[in-house]
């Protein structure tokens, strides 16, 4: 599937860069075209205006001229009564006011009889002779005797010569330059240059790179090409376009290089003016337009060629990414699979080893209804065995509704300690029955109400100390601290610290990193026999996380197991708790939890001093001869049934104080015994504030000292009635049989 991906990628990559070749050079090949057509029509518009300038500005240049060689007969008429002498003077004074170079009379036989200025002649003496003789004003191209060239302006007119002669015209000169300066263009000498020719070919004016005298003999020798047309050709058109005096344009090449022609006649004359534009610049701009296209298109395609490129690898990135998430996919639910599998295989037995305790319990106690001893121990053996199987069941429920979306926390006001005294009632007797030490620990706990979830709060608790219990040897040791701390959410939170650890046989690292994985059990022969369905740590996690909080575990092989919870908690409404300036003396083997209590009952501003043993409680309270009004002594510094310590603090402290054992939650035997020893109360461990306060204040007087009051409440509901609606029978029953016991 891969490879299949990363070739079609690779050859769509190619096809798309192909294309892009192929529409970019296309475009390219397009836009040049255009370019050179755009240019080209440009051009043509460019010399029709100049050859429309050059011919118009000629004609008015030329008419002018050719108006005042007219005046000339005007003013000195060939009929007037002035002698020949005379008219020859005023017309070469006239003529030179005029500016003229020369001005002759042109005879029948086409001599020239100069008035003034060097002997000049036509250069097409026939021609000449023909336009005078025919009566027309005629411009023609001349020569003087010194070889410079001239443009002769003749004008018809019988003037008297020498020898009795009569003139056909009279003929006024202007050296050839004249007409180059007349038609001097505004035009860049690289962009455009001129010439003028007559009906034969031959250059009037020329430039200054052209050497031939003809221009049809430079067609012959110098053109390559004229638009695809040849010499004889193009040279045919050319002259068709003289006779009929229309204006023509042509493209040729020269020398490699395409010109464009622009053919116009020149009026007066059998002149024709030719403007050619080269086209080296043009080509030249061309080409630099059409290499920014080229580039442009370059960049343009490897600009869209990176962007389809990263398109393509992060598509491709994306893919793989998500070939491999489906593989983790499939992986994780291969491991679920085989996870549920060795689960179901593993509840096989755990299922069945409780149902058979159950079947097989009561089956003995059935058949044994009149030995009310072996019923009894049978349906003590069938609670435990039903207990354990209701946990089972509670686990798999609890996961089926995690992976479901269905588990829904129930914030509430709770309390910490009574929700963890009842957690520690549940576990204590499971440690006792391991013969294991149980110690709770509460440090620097203000806030003791918060808001959160009571059942999954418990639920917490009862898995990880469950689980300490379950996977520490007997004898071992089990430590429960709790502590708050400043949450960074704001004073209206509290941080609060949960640890559990203990002393337990530890895991492996490799199973630290899949302890909260549904299913999980160490694949160990110390967890064989151990009874579990994998789910209680990932239960936990779930509801740590839900609960916006975090859980860590660190455990080493073969030495214990340590699960930290921290959580950031509402506070919830608390009254203010203050009891009297008391000096309490409290007498505990245990030094945290004595400090523990020390701590508590300054925070409800008594004065405290703590003793570790009973010897230094008694030698405490003889060195105070006023003694302490109140006392907390712990109950195993006398021994479990050994109430002798106490009776002797009793004597010692007199009437006058108030003695109240501190006690493990358990521990509810020989109350009587103790009463008749002079204790007024007592007090379960783990010491909460609140716990102190509830004690203590009872024993609260007017005057704020300590009175002593005795007994605890006691509750008798004989004869009260109670109405119980449930639907099934057996939780009926069950109810209505645990509420008589208590007198309802």
């Amino acid at each position: 599937m891969k490879n299949r991906t990363a070739k079609f990628l690779v050859l769509s990559i190619v096809c798309v860069f192909s294309l892009c070749v192929v529409v970019f050079s296309l475009m390219t090949y397009i836009m040049n075209k255009r370019s050179a057509e755009a240019i080209g029509e440009l051009g043509a518009l460019y010399m029709a205006d100049m050859s429309k300038q050059a011919a118009t500005h000629f004609g008015t240049a030329m008419e002018l001229r050719v108006s005042q060689v007219s005046a000339l007969t005007d003013a000195v008429p060939p009929s007037g009564n002035q002698s020949p002498a005379q008219a020859r003077v005023a017309l070469r004074n006239i003529a030179r006011l005029r500016g003229f170079d020369h001005l002759a009379l042109c005879g029948q036989d086409g001599s020239f009889e100069m008035l003034y200025g060097a002997q000049m002649q036509a250069e097409d003496p026939a021609a000449f002779l023909g336009s005078v003789e025919r009566g027309e004003e005629n411009m023609s191209a001349g020569i003087d005797e010194f070889g410079n060239r001239l443009v002769l302006m003749a004008i018809p007119a019988a003037y008297p010569m020498e020898g009795e002669k009569q003139s056909l015209a009279l003929v006024a000169a202007l050296p050839i330059t004249y007409i180059s300066e007349t038609l001097s263009l505004d035009a860049d000498k690289e962009m455009i240059y001129y010439c003028i020719i007559d009906k034969e070919g031959d250059f009037i004016i020329r430039d200054s790179s052209i050497t031939e005298e003809n221009y049809f003999q430079r067609v012959y020798d110098r053109y390559d090409s004229v638009n695809g047309m040849s010499g004889e050709q193009y040279l045919a058109e050319l002259r068709g376009a003289m006779q009929s005096k229309q204006n023509y344009t042509s493209q040729f090449t020269i020398e490699g290089e395409r010109r464009y022609l622009y053919f116009t006649c020149l009026p007066f004359s059998d002149w024709y003016l030719l403007l050619f534009m080269p086209y080296g610049q043009l080509d030249q701009t061309v080409n630099a337009l059409g290499n920014s296209w080229v580039w442009a298109a370059v960049l343009s395609g490897v600009a869209i060629l990176l962007a389809l490129a990263v398109v393509f690898a992060v598509y491709l990135w994306m893919t793989r990414k998500q070939m491999r998430e489906l593989e983790e996919a499939k992986r994780l639910a291969e491991y679920a699979s085989k996870a549920k599998s060795e689960f179901l295989s593993n509840m096989s037995h755990d299922i069945r080893t409780p149902m058979n305790g159950i079947v097989g319990m009561t089956a003995i106690a059935s058949a044994n209804l009149d030995n009310r001893q072996q019923v009894q121990s049978c349906l003590k053996k069938i609670d435990l065995s039903s207990r354990h199987l209701l946990g089972l069941i509670n686990d798999i429920l609890d996961m089926s509704k995690i992976e479901s979306g269905k588990l829904e926390l129930h914030m509430e006001n709770i309390s910490l300690p009574d929700t963890i005294r009842s957690v520690i009632n549940i576990v204590q007797p499971q440690a006792t029955a391991k013969n294991q030490r149980l110690y709770v620990y509460v440090r620097d706990v203000p806030c003791e109400q918060i808001v959160c979830d009571s059942v999954r709060f418990s639920q917490i608790l009862l898995n990880l100390l469950g689980n300490a219990v379950k996977f520490t040897p007997d004898g071992g040791t089990i430590v429960l601290s709790c502590n708050e701390e400043l949450s960074p959410k704001g004073e209206d939170y509290i941080r609060l610290l949960i640890s559990v650890k203990d002393t337990g046989i530890g895991m492996t690292e490799e199973f630290q990193k899949k302890i909260f994985d549904a299913f999980a059990r160490e694949d160990s022969e110390r967890v064989q026999k151990t009874e579990g369905t994998g789910l209680g740590m990932a239960i936990t996690k779930y509801i740590v996380d839900a609960l916006h909080g975090s859980i860590d575990v660190t455990s080493k092989l073969n030495a214990g197991t340590e699960f930290i919870i921290t959580l950031d908690c509402e506070r919830a409404t608390e009254n203010e708790m203050r009891l009297p300036e008391w000096d309490v003396l409290v007498a505990e083997g245990d030094e945290r939890t004595r400090e523990d209590a020390a701590l508590a009952l300054r925070s409800l501003g008594c004065r405290a001093e703590c003793v570790a043993d009973g010897e230094a409680a008694i030698s405490a309270l003889k060195a105070r001869p006023d003694g302490y009004p109140i006392i907390l002594l712990d109950r195993e510094l006398g021994g479990m049934e050994d109430l002798s310590l106490v009776r002797r603090v009793g004597e010692v402290c007199g009437k006058g104080s108030l003695l109240l054992l501190l006690t493990a939650a358990d521990r509810n035997s020989a109350e009587q015994a103790a009463k008749e020893a002079g204790v007024a109360g007592a007090i379960h461990k783990p010491i909460f504030r609140s716990d102190l306060y509830q004690s203590l204040k009872p024993f609260t007087g007017e005057d704020g000292s300590a009175a002593a009051v005795g007994g605890a409440h006691s509750y008798d509901f004989t004869g009260r009635r109670i109405l119980l609606a449930e639907d099934n029978d057996l939780n009926r029953e069950i109810a209505q049989e645990l509420l008589s016991e208590v007198g309802f």
